[in-house]
């Protein structure tokens, strides 16, 4: 489904679905799942997922900003959030929003299910993303004095960090399935063209350069999709967190793949490549967001080193780590440095 910028929305795989769905049944009441995930699974209603503000980091949630508060029985909502993945035609909103703000860091926030139409959410624009906000876009919205019932609490109050990461995971693996599938397309319109394009007296089938491309897009894709099986293997035999190093990985490795094969194919088809008249630009655009998508490729990254170096570390100082609560590679409660935790959405 990865092949087509239409299909996964088609077949309700596109973003942030998947990740939406798996929330909803982890974590939603029978009333919720009824409401909800019933809807969502048989394609009649789409979801959005709310968590990324234009004025806090987003590879670093601690600092979220907008805020819930119960009165009588309800959630009242106020916040300024962007890149709401999906908003555009959504009938559900999952807002990530600061519950408990004199908590640890990792307690502040909660999870909780908004309804589009709900009085003072809006809609303010689709955030144009090199120069396009066709879709369901990745919108700007406001929460103002929005309230929803307190049964729309997704799990335990301030588990927020937990239930992300439980989604992000899935979120990611899936991401990187999209990313594999959308490479084996710009392969194979890259080998096409270099075929039928004859340059300088020859075809571009027969040019160094190009072999070069194609042998480097064919070990990068396959090598990315055994890294993508085994992360998947390992998440349905022992679990998402047992499988956080290698989601971080394949996390990393399929989106620059990604990158350098479609940007492999845009050169070998030259200016039209670069234009709209092949799915190329379109593909390598939607790629480019991935190296941002769910934690930046340098967040992966230094938890990925964090993590090898931990397995490392000398008994003395890991014993010193413990006495005086130091050490950069502690991870939290939730299993992830804070920085991990990270997801525009």
């Amino acid at each position: 489904m990865g092949r087509s910028p239409l299909a996964p929305m088609v077949f309700n795989w596109s973003a942030p679905e998947p990740g939406n769905m798996e929330i909803l049944a982890e974590y939603g009441t029978d009333e919720v799942k009824e409401r909800w995930l019933e809807p969502l699974l048989n394609d009649h209603v789409r979801s959005c997922f709310s968590m990324t503000e234009p004025d806090t980091s987003g590879s670093d949630p601690t600092q979220l900003a907008a805020r819930a508060e119960l009165d009588g029985g309800e959630w009242v909502i106020n916040g300024h959030k962007w890149f709401t993945s999906g908003y555009l035609g959504a009938g559900v909103a999952i807002a990530m929003v600061v519950t408990d703000p004199d908590a640890a860091p990792h307690k502040r926030a909660s999870m909780i299910l908004v309804p589009i139409d709900t009085a003072g959410f809006t809609g303010v624009r689709p955030v144009s993303v090199m120069g396009h906000n066709g879709g369901p876009g990745h919108w700007e919205v406001l929460y103002e004095d929005v309230r929803v019932p307190e049964s729309n609490l997704l799990g335990p109050r301030g588990n927020g960090f937990a239930i992300a990461q439980a989604r992000l995971g899935p979120g990611r693996i899936h991401h990187c399935m999209r990313a594999i599938g959308s490479a084996e397309r710009a392969f194979e319109l890259m080998c096409k063209r270099a075929h039928v394009r004859e340059s300088f007296g020859s075809k571009l089938a027969e040019k160094q350069f190009v072999q070069d491309f194609v042998a480097k897009s064919r070990l990068e894709i396959d090598g990315a999709r055994l890294m993508v099986l085994h992360a998947a293997w390992k998440m349905d035999t022992e679990g998402k967190r047992a499988a956080r190093q290698e989601i971080s990985m394949i996390k990393v490795v399929a989106a620059q793949m990604h990158q350098d094969v479609c940007d492999r194919a845009m050169q070998v088809h030259g200016a039209l490549g670069m234009s709209d008249d092949t799915p190329l630009s379109l593909m390598w655009r939607q790629g480019r967001w991935l190296r941002i998508a769910d934690g930046p490729d340098e967040v992966h990254k230094m938890v990925i080193a964090l993590r090898e170096l931990n397995r490392f570390k000398p008994p003395e100082a890991e014993a010193e780590g413990e006495g005086n609560g130091a050490g950069p590679a502690r991870e939290t409660a939730v299993g992830v440095t804070p920085a991990e935790q990270g997801a525009p959405g």
